[in-house]
Parts: C-alpha cells; structure tokens; sequence
C-alpha cells in the first residue's frame, strides 16, 4: 500500500505495509531523461548531485544538494546491508551471513524486499547493500555483513538481494569494490591480488550484481594493487574492471560509483578521471576524503572536463529515473542521524515496522539456524528418557537457562560497539537499533512456564553461578557468543579491533559449556556467532545439540524457540566450514604492520573449504553441512547438453530427485559441486548450484533441476582475457553438503 504523505507531513505514525511494486525504465530511457535534465544545470548544481554535505550537514549517513528546480531531492543514503542504521521504528532483520545460510534464494529475496520497503518508507533513496566481500579469512571484522568465503553463494545471495530492494524503487549498492577482506589498516593496505583470482573470486558476486541492474557500485578504502580503490582506474575507468564488457575484462556496469566514507585521497582529478562518480560524505578530512571540494576548481582550470563532470551526474541520476524515484508518491526523508533519539526536527518518527516484515525477521532467523549436533534419543526432550531435539510440546519441565547471550542486548552503544547480551548483529555502520529484540531468555521461559514448568537463569557469564543452576534440572539451555565489527577510526570492543583477534567463544565461553555440561546430561548449546569458531568441546557426551545461529536479528528467542520446539524443521546449512584451527584457513588477518602493509593473495583461488580440500583438511563441520529432524535420499541424476548463446545461458540441465524417507516434513537443501577437468587449475570442487526444497512431506520426492551457465563451467584467461570453458571431462557431485556427496556424474 501507499506511504500517505499526509500522514508523513503531520508527524504520525506509519504502520509499514506493502509497496507495490514498481516498473523500472529501461536503462536507455533513464539515461536519455539524466542527459536531458543535466544539459539544464549550472555547474554549482552539477557539484552538488556529486559531492556529499558532510557528516555533520546530514540528516541521513550521506546527503547531496537538492536542485528543486529541476525536481531533483537531496539523495539520502544510508546503511545497513541488514536493517536501517541509526533509526527508530524499523525492523532489526538477520544478517548477510545468516541470509547466506538459509540457501534460499526464495527467502534471500523476500528479505530484500522488506528491507527495500522499510528504506523507502523512511525516504532513503539508496540502500548501502548488499555486501559482497568474500570472506577471506574468518576472522574478518564485517564478515556477518556479507555472504561467506564463496563467490557462487555470494552471486545469488547479492542477485536476490538486489532484486528485491529494487523492485520496491530503493537504489543498491554493492560494496566494497574491491577487497574489503579486513579491518585492519583498511584505510590504505593494498590488496595485491592476481588477475584470475581477482575475476573468479572478488569479482564473481559482481557479475551477479550488474545482472541484477544493481544501481550502485561504493568503491572500498584500501588500495588494490597499489592503488587506491576509489582513484583506480584500473577498476572504474572506461575499460577497467567496472565498467568493461563481461565479454571482455569488465563486469558491465551501467550505475554510479560512490566512495566509502572517507575513501578518497589526491585531488579531485584524481578521482574523477579514474572514474569515482560521488564522493560521500563530503569531508571526513582525518582519514581521507573532501576532494571533490576542490572539484569546481579542477572543472574550471580543465583538469576535469565538463563532458566527464556531465558523465558522472548522468550516471547518479539515471538510477533516480530508472526506479522512478521522480514520483510524487516517494516519501520525503523522514529521520536524522543527527538526532537519533527523536527529537530532530526532521525525524517525524515514521513507523515502517510491520507484523510481515517480524513475520519474515523470525522465518528466516529460524531457516538460518544450523542444527550441528543432536544425539536424539526417544524422539528429544520431553519423552520418556529423551535427549536431544527436537523438544516435545507441552513439556512440563525444571530447566536452566545459562550465559549472558541469553538476555535482552545493552541497546544504546554507539553503533552497537559493545556485547552484553544476545549477540544478533555486529558492530559498526552495518548495526541498527535492538529497541526489538526479543531475547532466549523471554521466549524460552514463555514456552516452559506455558507448560508448567519453571525456569532457574544465569544470565552472566560466571562460571559457578551457571554450574549452579545447571546442576539438577531436567535440561540446561547455554548460549556463548563471539562478536566482531567495523574498525571506524580505530576503535576496539574487548580488546578486538573490528577483526576477531582468534576463533574462541567470547567470556570464555567453551569453559561454560563444559563446566555446565559436567553436571547436566541434557545440554543444549546455542552459539551466536558472527562466523566460524572453536567448538573442541563438541564431542562432550552430555552435549546433547548444538544449534548455529549466527547473527540472527532481533527475532533471536522465537526463532529458536520454533527450532528447539519442533514447529521449523532446520534447514539452515553452513555458509562457510568451521574448524578449531586457524592453520585450516589461509589468507591471514595481518594485525601489526609499520604503517600501511601490502597484502599478497598468494592463496589464490583457495580459500575456506577450497584451500581445506587441497590440503586433505577435513573440518570438524564442512561448508554446507546441517543437520535435520528428518532424513532425505538422492537418486536419479541426469545431465543434458545445451548450446549457450551467451556467458549466462545454460550450458547444462542437471536433474536428480530428493526423497523425504524420514517420519516428519521437512527442507533439504540439496547442492551441486563442479570439479574441473585436471590441468584447469581450479579447486578439487567449487560449488556451482543449490536449491530448497521445502516442505517435503514424509515418503514424497521431489525433482531438484540446476542449471550451469556457461560462465559457471569457465575459467577466466588471462593470456586471452576472456573467460574460457577448459577441455576435459567435468565431474557433476550433488550432497547434502560437499562432504556429503550422494550422487556423481560427469559430462
């Protein structure tokens, strides 16, 4: 339904339904309406739509100058990749990670529609995501922003993303181009990367996104090959990396280029020949930054041409027309930064929170959640002399509830910079209010006592007080946790500096679970996590199950309490391998430099379980890995030819069916690894496809179809520079996970 803009303009509330959806321009007719409207503007006016006000002039995270004469808004543009930043009223959804793990690409875009809706509802014209940087080495502090360690998955994760926050007339913009892979000296190490890798590791979301008519590119603070990403032609110049033709060197990109925050240096020249569109914020002067204040300067003396100043405004405007975001009906912006308690005279307090979009928070927290151990026994919990999950309904029982990340977070922090509570979100530009979060503690003593029992707590981190309330009780609940974030300017929440400084549980939160399990034969472990960590203690035979929940939104406890109780079958998988070790993950953090280091990719394509399988490394739980209530049967694979006109047709049709042959419904998320023909130089197996196939009844099948585009059989060359399919037999492997493989075939 509409935004009333009467009801915007008189300070009420606004009870978020749903936008229809738009029908884009075409690319053609958008830029010819960019053009037309430019060839009006002076040339003040032309700086304005391409330099940002300032930090502290801004009522959103980046701002330009209007030019209400030719109906042109001051764009707002604002974070984060998983809810609004810095906001009231909106909806805190689960994190890039946790999207990734549901490996669902029905539930990937519905999230990205909701978040589209809550944008525009709060007139945020640009929506600063997806994330896609890959997760080189786990320890990465924004690595719960995007999609995992796998280009693949981070394609169709940022493809869905896209697609939904678009169709509701919201920009995108993909970040960080290009790798963004730590927080450490972010703000001028040099990424050194090789061709090929670049293009089939860092690159590869990319593709996906241009396919997606992504709006936006924001180019990262760090320099690539020695230069910095935001003056880098070889990146965003007319035959760099973003711009070229996917036919040839580039990923074909139509949008706008934006600069991090601060991620400018030089001059104004500098950047606006090497192809940066905008600058934002506009200052930020400390780290970088405020060139294009000196842009009119450069434009008059013909540093910068008038006809590249004309080409960069045409380009942030087209993507204005394109989502029509020139209509009446677009919401003025309706908050400020500023004032982030309400009381600016700009935040009118608009309400985009709706029953849908907690609706749709909770399904996906829950599809996310990873069940990595259950030693079930009579059926779980709540049978006679029953372990494991899942719990039996109406359970009437005496259980403990332990460990700080069971309780309501401290709301409040500056952008989330601290971890007291349930950890559903990080730390930094991409956290948002957890004013609704509803915690473990709420949802699971709400269950129990329904039911007639009682729940005794330790909501702290102390060990005895845990063991003590353990001790006795039918079942013990422990929740650990382990935190990471934005670097910003050099800031640490316990000792870490935006990256992890290890894989360990925070507070010591492996000694919990083994002191708590000591006096409880019914323990349940629920880790929250922004990405993998050390689970040694795994193995303890009182640890009945161990749930993954990542970084899961403010829908934290009912969600869980769905799994736990059995009302959602678990069906989230492991985006990314989990070991104990961090010699099983190349491409290490670099902490401690003199000054600004360069980084050296010498692991290439192999990271995570690329690097794992060429080792003969097997993980305690591999990529992909989940564990259901049910079980499941492949058969059948079949393997057809096509002639593909094009990179993204289908060189391939892989078909195999999935049988439910356990006693209750449930989702199985079937995945398809490529293994190239030898003497290719790819990892032993990449994946390649996957799907949901949801609610399968007991006893039913069902046809799983996977299509592989030519691309997705090709290796770039550098020597042609152009992606190329290697000659040889290609091996088709489709698992439950890649260390689960249940059916094979080659062509």
């Amino acid at each position: 339904m509409k935004l009333d803009l009467a009801l915007l303009a008189s300070g009420s509330a606004f009870i978020g339904g749903t936008w229809a959806a738009i029908t884009p321009r075409s690319w053609t007719e958008s830029y010819t309406l960019a053009n037309a409207t430019v060839s009006q503007m002076t040339l003040d006016e032309k700086i304005g739509v391409v330099t940002g006000v300032g930090t502290f002039n801004s009522r959103c995270a980046g701002s330009t100058t209007p030019v209400a004469r030719l109906g042109i808004p001051s764009f707002c543009l604002n974070d984060g990749p998983a809810g609004i930043r810095q906001t009231k009223f909106t909806t805190g959804f689960p994190t890039g990670i946790n999207a990734a793990a549901t490996f669902s690409r029905r539930l990937m875009t519905a999230r990205g529609v909701a978040l589209g809706e809550e944008f525009r509802g709060k007139g945020i014209h640009v929506y600063l995501g997806p994330a896609l940087d890959i997760s080189r080495n786990p320890k990465g502090g924004r690595n719960w922003e995007s999609f995992g360690p796998d280009p693949y998955l981070t394609g169709e994760a940022t493809y869905a993303t896209i697609q939904g926050v678009q169709s509701v007339g919201v920009q995108a913009c993909a970040k960080h181009f290009l790798a963004n892979n730590q927080e450490h000296w972010r703000y001028g190490l040099s990424a050194d990367i090789d061709d090929r890798t670049t293009h089939e590791l860092y690159l590869y979301g990319y593709y996906k996104a241009v396919e997606a008519d992504v709006s936006s590119l924001m180019c990262a603070y760090n320099r690539i090959n020695q230069t910095s990403a935001c003056h880098n032609a070889a990146l965003l110049g007319p035959n760099g990396y973003a711009r070229a033709s996917p036919n040839a060197n580039g990923i074909g990109f139509q949008g706008y280029v934006v600069s991090d925050w601060g991620a400018t240096h030089d001059s104004a020249a500098d950047n606006a020949n090497a192809g940066l569109d905008m600058e934002q914020p506009g200052d930020y002067i400390v780290i970088g930054g405020g060139v294009y204040r000196g842009l009119k300067s450069a434009v008059n003396s013909g540093a910068v041409t008038v006809g590249r100043l004309n080409e960069m405004v045409i380009r942030v405007l087209a993507p204005f027309y394109r989502l029509r975001q020139d209509a009446p009906d677009f919401p003025p912006t309706n908050f400020d930064i500023q004032h982030t308690d309400g009381s600016g005279s700009l935040n009118q307090n608009v309400n985009v929170r709706s029953d849908a979009h907690t609706a749709l928070a909770r399904e996906i927290a829950a599809a996310s959640a990873v069940l990595l151990k259950n030693s079930v026994v009579n059926g779980g919990l709540g049978n006679t002399g029953g372990k494991g999950l899942p719990i039996k309904n109406g359970w009437k029982a005496n259980v403990a509830v332990v460990g700080q990340d069971a309780k309501m977070p401290k709301d409040g922090c500056y952008l989330n910079e601290c971890n007291e509570g349930v950890m559903v979100v990080g730390w930094g530009s991409g956290s948002y209010a957890l004013t609704y979060v509803v915690p473990p503690i709420d949802s699971i003593t709400t269950k129990i006592t329904g039911s007639g029992g009682t729940v005794t707590s330790s909501l702290s981190n102390d060990i005895n007080a845990g063991v003590n309330a353990a001790r006795g009780k039918d079942a013990a609940f422990v929740f650990v946790n382990a935190m990471s974030g934005e670097l910003g300017f050099y800031d640490n929440v316990v000792g870490n500096m935006g990256d992890r400084n290890d894989l360990d549980l925070w507070w010591k939160g492996g000694s919990l679970v083994e002191a708590v399990a000591a006096v409880n034969q019914n323990t349940i472990v629920v880790v929250h996590s922004v990405g993998p960590v050390s689970l040694s203690w795994a193995n303890h035979p009182n640890v009945t199950a161990i749930i993954y929940a990542g970084a899961p939104g403010e829908q934290a406890g009912p969600s869980l309490v769905d799994v736990m109780w059995g009302a959602v079958n678990p069906s989230g998988r492991l985006p990314f391998s989990m070991d104990d070790n961090e010699s099983s993950y190349p491409g290490p953090i670099v902490y401690n430099s003199l000054g600004f280091p360069t980084i050296e990719y010498t692991e290439k394509l192999l990271v995570d379980y690329r690097y794992m399988d060429s080792k003969g490394i097997n993980p305690r739980y591999p990529f992909g890995f989940g564990l259901s209530y049910t079980t499941f049967a492949y058969s059948s694979l079949s393997i057809t030819a096509s002639t593909p006109s094009s990179l993204t047709s289908t060189a391939y049709t892989i078909t195999f069916d999935v049988k439910n042959t356990g006693s209750v419904v449930g989702t199985e998320i079937p995945q398809l690894y490529l293994g190239y023909p030898s003497g290719s130089g790819e990892p032993p197996m990449v994946l390649r496809g996957f799907d949901e196939v949801k609610d399968l009844g007991v006893g039913q099948s069902k046809t799983v179809t996977v299509s592989l585009t030519l691309r997705e059989i090709s290796i770039w060359d550098v020597v042609q520079q152009k992606w190329t399919r290697p000659a040889g037999t290609f091996t088709v492997s489709v698992g439950a996970s890649i260390k689960d493989i249940r059916l094979t075939g080659t062509f």
